[in-house]
Protein backbone atom coordinates (compact mmCIF):
# COMPACT_ATOMS: atom_id res chain seq x y z
CA UNK A 1 0.00 0.00 0.00
CA UNK A 2 1.21 2.93 -0.99
CA UNK A 3 2.13 6.07 2.08
CA UNK A 4 -0.76 8.56 0.85
CA UNK A 5 -2.79 5.22 0.97
CA UNK A 6 -1.66 4.63 4.55
CA UNK A 7 -3.07 7.95 5.88
CA UNK A 8 -6.14 7.56 3.93
CA UNK A 9 -6.56 3.86 5.32
CA UNK A 10 -5.71 5.57 8.84
CA UNK A 11 -8.20 8.57 8.97
CA UNK A 12 -11.07 7.37 6.89
CA UNK A 13 -10.43 3.49 8.78
CA UNK A 14 -13.30 0.98 9.35
CA UNK A 15 -13.20 -1.54 6.77
CA UNK A 16 -15.47 0.24 4.34
CA UNK A 17 -12.52 2.21 3.74
CA UNK A 18 -9.98 -0.35 3.76
CA UNK A 19 -7.65 1.33 1.11
CA UNK A 20 -6.26 -0.90 -1.75
CA UNK A 21 -2.74 -2.12 -2.78
CA UNK A 22 -2.61 0.53 -5.36
CA UNK A 23 0.60 2.36 -5.25
CA UNK A 24 -1.25 5.44 -7.35
CA UNK A 25 -2.12 8.09 -4.56
CA UNK A 26 -5.43 9.05 -6.44
CA UNK A 27 -6.91 5.66 -7.26
CA UNK A 28 -6.17 4.93 -3.50
CA UNK A 29 -8.14 7.51 -2.34
CA UNK A 30 -10.83 7.14 -5.03
CA UNK A 31 -11.12 3.40 -4.20
CA UNK A 32 -11.78 4.15 -0.41
CA UNK A 33 -14.72 6.75 -1.59
CA UNK A 34 -16.22 4.75 -3.56
CA UNK A 35 -15.90 1.95 -1.49
CA UNK A 36 -17.56 4.42 1.31
CA UNK A 37 -20.16 5.59 -0.99
CA UNK A 38 -21.35 1.90 -1.69
CA UNK A 39 -21.50 0.68 1.65
CA UNK A 40 -23.46 3.76 2.79
CA UNK A 41 -25.87 2.79 -0.24
CA UNK A 42 -25.43 6.02 -2.14
CA UNK A 43 -24.29 9.52 -1.26
CA UNK A 44 -21.53 9.07 1.65
CA UNK A 45 -21.32 12.52 4.22
CA UNK A 46 -17.93 13.94 4.26
CA UNK A 47 -15.35 12.47 6.88
CA UNK A 48 -14.32 14.74 9.21
CA UNK A 49 -10.98 14.80 9.46
CA UNK A 50 -10.12 17.67 11.61
CA UNK A 51 -11.99 16.31 14.88
CA UNK A 52 -10.33 12.36 14.12
CA UNK A 53 -6.98 14.33 13.62
CA UNK A 54 -7.93 16.83 16.63
CA UNK A 55 -8.66 12.98 19.04
CA UNK A 56 -5.53 11.66 18.01
CA UNK A 57 -3.69 15.00 19.39
CA UNK A 58 -5.81 14.97 22.49
CA UNK A 59 -4.82 11.53 23.28
CA UNK A 60 -1.35 11.41 22.30
CA UNK A 61 1.13 11.53 25.04
CA UNK A 62 3.21 14.33 23.13
CA UNK A 63 2.32 17.51 21.96
CA UNK A 64 1.95 17.80 18.02
CA UNK A 65 0.45 20.24 15.81
CA UNK A 66 -1.14 18.15 12.63
CA UNK A 67 -2.40 20.95 11.29
CA UNK A 68 1.43 22.52 10.16
CA UNK A 69 3.29 19.36 9.89
CA UNK A 70 3.11 16.23 8.01
CA UNK A 71 5.38 14.93 10.63
CA UNK A 72 3.51 15.46 13.09
CA UNK A 73 0.52 14.13 11.26
CA UNK A 74 2.26 10.51 9.80
CA UNK A 75 3.17 10.48 13.56
CA UNK A 76 -0.70 10.81 15.00
CA UNK A 77 -1.65 8.61 12.50
CA UNK A 78 1.22 6.01 13.76
CA UNK A 79 3.05 5.97 10.67
CA UNK A 80 7.05 5.72 10.47
CA UNK A 81 7.20 9.86 10.20
CA UNK A 82 11.10 9.52 8.97
CA UNK A 83 13.05 11.23 6.38
CA UNK A 84 12.62 7.63 3.91
CA UNK A 85 9.07 7.79 3.98
CA UNK A 86 8.37 11.42 3.46
CA UNK A 87 10.48 11.25 0.27
CA UNK A 88 8.17 7.98 -0.70
CA UNK A 89 5.27 10.12 -0.28
CA UNK A 90 6.91 13.14 -2.25
CA UNK A 91 7.36 10.63 -4.95
CA UNK A 92 4.25 9.19 -4.78
CA UNK A 93 2.30 12.61 -5.03
CA UNK A 94 4.77 14.02 -7.68
CA UNK A 95 7.12 16.28 -5.64
CA UNK A 96 9.38 17.57 -8.26
CA UNK A 97 11.97 19.72 -5.50
CA UNK A 98 15.10 18.64 -4.23
CA UNK A 99 14.36 16.51 -1.53
CA UNK A 100 17.08 17.37 0.61
CA UNK A 101 15.58 21.13 1.64
CA UNK A 102 13.59 18.82 3.87
CA UNK A 103 11.65 22.03 5.25
CA UNK A 104 10.26 23.18 1.69
CA UNK A 105 9.87 19.26 1.06
CA UNK A 106 7.52 18.90 4.05
CA UNK A 107 5.68 22.05 4.02
CA UNK A 108 4.53 20.57 0.24
CA UNK A 109 3.82 17.13 1.68
CA UNK A 110 1.49 18.90 3.98
CA UNK A 111 -0.40 20.74 1.69
CA UNK A 112 -0.75 18.06 -0.70
CA UNK A 113 -1.54 15.60 1.49
CA UNK A 114 -4.29 18.32 3.12
CA UNK A 115 -5.65 19.28 -0.16
CA UNK A 116 -5.84 15.12 -1.40
CA UNK A 117 -7.68 14.10 1.46
CA UNK A 118 -10.50 16.96 1.14
CA UNK A 119 -10.57 16.15 -2.45
CA UNK A 120 -11.58 12.43 -1.66
CA UNK A 121 -14.37 13.14 0.71
CA UNK A 122 -12.62 14.79 3.95
CA UNK A 123 -13.55 17.44 5.79
CA UNK A 124 -10.25 19.84 6.39
CA UNK A 125 -10.44 23.37 8.10
CA UNK A 126 -10.33 25.95 5.30
CA UNK A 127 -7.25 27.73 6.41
CA UNK A 128 -5.33 24.95 5.86
CA UNK A 129 -6.53 24.81 2.14
CA UNK A 130 -4.92 28.06 1.04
Amino acid sequence: MSIFGKIVSAIFGGSAHAAPASTDPAAAAAAVAAGATAAAGGAMPAVDVTAIMDKLADDHDEDLDWRKSIVDLMKLLKMDSGLAPRRELAAELGYTGDTKDTATMNMWLHKQVIAKLAANGGKVPKELLD
